[in-house]
C-alpha cells in the first residue's frame, strides 16, 4: 500500500491519463471534436472566436471540477468497500 500512496503523491499515478490513452473510442471522439472545432473556428469572426475561447475555458474548468469530484467519490467508495470487506472478515 505504501508504494501506491507514494506513486500517487509524486504524481506518477494519473488515472484519467491512463484511461484516456487506453480507450480507443475516446481517442477517436477527441480527434473528431478537434477536427470539427477547427472547421467551425475557420468560419468565425475574431469576435466570435474570442467568445468561443471563453466558452472553452469555462467548459475546461467545469470538466476539471467534475473529474476532481468523480475521483474523490471513487476514492471514498473504494475506501468504504475496503472497510466493509475488513469488517466482513472480522465477523
Amino acid at each position: 500500500m505504501q508504494k501506491i500512496l507514494e506513486e500517487l503523491w509524486y504524481g506518477n499515478l494519473c488515472p484519467i491519463e491512463n484511461y484516456r490513452e487506453s480507450c480507443e473510442q475516446m481517442s477517436d471522439l477527441i480527434e473528431y471534436i478537434k477536427r470539427h472545432r477547427k472547421d467551425l473556428k475557420d468560419t468565425m469572426t475574431d469576435e466570435q472566436k474570442a467568445i468561443f475561447e471563453k466558452l472553452d475555458d469555462c467548459e475546461d474548468e467545469l470538466e476539471n471540477m467534475s473529474q476532481r469530484e468523480i475521483f474523490a467519490y471513487g476514492f471514498r467508495l473504494g475506501a468504504r468497500i475496503a472497510i466493509e470487506i475488513m469488517r466482513f472478515d472480522l465477523d
